[in-house]
């Protein structure tokens, strides 16, 4: 039975999908705390502490069953969460009960585990931006010739295209997408650093062997999917790098809130709708009502993100010297709930790009309402062709403008602006050459070309390197929560022309990209798929992991007799470490029972 007297989160109970509740879960947070365990241990054995491998069999049989009441009870006694996981793991793991944390520091687990929760946090908000990016990028193929009135503030101004409006969304997220890869990129953990950085615990357990603790860090690293660690600390990894992250999706809630404002407006307009279900209603009092309740969720919730950044500023402001803790309690709320907070944002998003309403007719409607202004210019410069003076007409064509913009405004009559130059004889103009001027086509400028090359040189490269991500669906359910549907992932439908294959190489040469295919049987395929999704990932990104898993593991266990071999000789001058391909290929087979 639900506990109704007690607050919960809107974010656990209407926004946030599952997935990202469970990045920063509990599950997940002392689950990570334990493999981080069991990768010190192993770094530390490899550097010959007396660390067995039976110890580390043991950790590793226990890693995912946390025995939560134990840690409750002893965190009661002693009010510190780190030792209390310490002495519950070391309950269940009685052979290595001495080597758990041995050398290190609580921020050893903590900040290690946040920097691994922020990079699965950003690889999920990374998916669901191409996935946002893709749908608009479909949209503004469909209307890229669709002219539209554009404003400048909030006047009509020179005509656009409703696709070519759809890439000043698509730009901002790609710009998003851009510093999301950068921030996935640069990562990196804290490593084992010690009490106040000065790794000062490790140079005693290791006599003073510089060499021996940069390499512990370097596993450590490896063995959790990080390339590096950071150069220096204190006790904690600067909070700067929280900042870094949560500006990251700070951006994101920037460009969300830019698209919902405009599709707000647009609906009043009634040019463009959010999805509006059958049976969905409107407004309690007024049933006619059709209200943009999808967008404004966008707004209200991208508004919290933003703010939110300011806890990040603000902390990494006010840290004092190598650790102070006043930095804990915020940071448990301030970073979790931004990356929950862009999750339900690109749900939402997702949702409307899926369903755009647009309203052609209406459009050009309000276009042809404002167009005989804009096209002025174009008829005075006919008539001055025809012998007419230019000031005589740019005098007349300003009286015209301004008696046509008193009807409008001031009697609420239709604009009758064309009708007065027609029936001036100073323009030499006949009623069907003024309609002919009149084609909203000969006012949107090269807005149709500048949709075709965008998606060409910038969108489609990105979306086709990333195709096995695309086509998630998100459907809103009771309570606001969207309701999530992966598909499999499709293939782009857009066309792969000369030029389109040229962008897709120059993408992968700027951002150092190499293209691997595996070839898999539809149920393997299937069953990969099935596991990635499991773990947030998706495939390629799951087989990256398991292949740099492997590849530790190897050479852990070649270790000892790899300089037997020429492979072995080879590492021992500096060289690679040697690796079993046949290690790999199970490694990849293996996926599915991976933990």
């Amino acid at each position: 039975m639900s506990d109704h007297s007690r607050y919960i989160s809107p974010f656990s109970t209407r926004y946030a999908s599952p997935e990202m509740q469970f990045v920063f879960s509990e599950d997940n947070k002392f689950r990570t705390w334990r493999r981080l365990w069991i990768a010190l241990a192993r770094a530390e054995q490899k550097q010959g502490l007396p660390i067995t491998d039976e110890q580390i069999a043991e950790l590793e049989a226990h890693k995912d069953d946390i025995n939560y009441d134990d840690a409750q009870r002893r965190e009661r006694e002693c009010r510190h969460d780190v030792m209390s996981h310490v002495y519950a793991y070391g309950l269940q793991c009685p052979k290595a009960r001495g080597i758990i944390h041995l050398g290190a520091t609580s921020c050893y687990v903590g900040d290690n585990t946040d920097v691994i929760l922020m990079k699965q946090g950003l690889e999920i908000v990374r998916r669901k931006v191409l996935n946002v990016m893709d749908l608009l990028a479909r949209f503004a193929e469909k209307y890229k010739a669709l002219p539209a009135l554009a404003y400048t503030h909030l006047q009509p101004a020179q005509l656009t295209t409703v696709g070519k409006r759809a890439t000043l969304w698509l730009n901002e997220l790609y710009m998003d997408f851009e510093e999301i890869e950068h921030r996935i990129g640069t990562l990196a953990l804290l490593g084992s650093k010690g009490t106040t950085g000065t790794q000062a615990s490790f140079m005693e357990l290791l006599g003073g062997d510089s060499g021996k603790i940069r390499q512990i860090e370097q596993d450590i690293a490896s063995e959790m999917g990080f390339t590096r660690v950071v150069p220096v600390s204190g006790q904690t990894y600067s909070r700067k790098m929280d900042y870094m992250v949560v500006s990251t999706l700070s951006g994101i809630a920037q460009t969300a809130s830019k698209f919902s404002y405009d599709m707000r407006l647009l609906q009043n307009f009634k040019e463009m709708e959010e999805p509006f279900e059958a049976s969905q209603i409107g407004s309690s009092a007024m049933p006619y009502k059709r209200n943009p309740m999808r967008c404004e969720r966008i707004t209200s919730l991208s508004r919290y993100v933003m703010v939110d950044t300011l806890n990040t500023a603000i902390t990494a402001a006010t840290q004092w010297f190598e650790r102070t803790l006043d930095d804990s309690a915020n940071r448990r709320i301030a970073v979790s709930e931004a990356f929950l907070g862009i999750d339900a944002i690109l749900n939402i998003m997702m949702n409307v790009c899926d369903g755009l309403v647009v309203y052609e007719k209406v459009i050009r409607a309000r276009v042809m309402n404002e167009l005989p202004f804009m096209a002025t210019e174009n008829i005075m410069m006919d008539a001055v062709k025809r012998g007419g003076d230019r000031q005589q007409l740019h005098e007349k064509l300003r009286v015209h403008s301004q008696a046509a913009a008193r009807v409008v405004k001031e009697e609420g009559g239709k604009n009758d602006l064309i009708d007065r130059i027609d029936s001036d004889p100073a323009f030499m103009v006949t009623r069907e050459e003024i309609e002919a001027i009149l084609d909203p086509a000969n006012f949107t400028g090269r807005s149709e070309e500048q949709v075709e090359e965008f998606l060409r040189d910038v969108i489609r490269p990105v979306l086709e390197a990333n195709r096995e991500l695309l086509g998630e669906k998100q459907e809103l359910s009771v309570g606001g929560r969207t309701r999530q549907r992966r598909p499999k992932a499709r293939r782009s439908t857009m066309p792969r022309t000369p030029a389109q294959k040229q962008a897709t190489d120059r993408y992968r040469a700027r951002n150092g990209r190499v293209q691997v295919n595996i070839e898999l049987t539809p149920e393997i395929c299937r069953r990969w798929q099935a596991y990635a999704g499991s773990r947030g990932m998706s495939l390629t990104a799951m087989a990256r992991e398991c292949v740099a898993r492997c590849m530790t593991e190897d050479s852990l266990a070649a270790e000892d007799g790899a300089a037997a071999s020429p492979a072995g000789a080879a590492h021992a001058a500096g060289g690679p470490r040697p690796i079993r391909p046949a290690r790999v290929d199970r490694g990849i087979e293996g996926m599915e029972g991976m933990d």
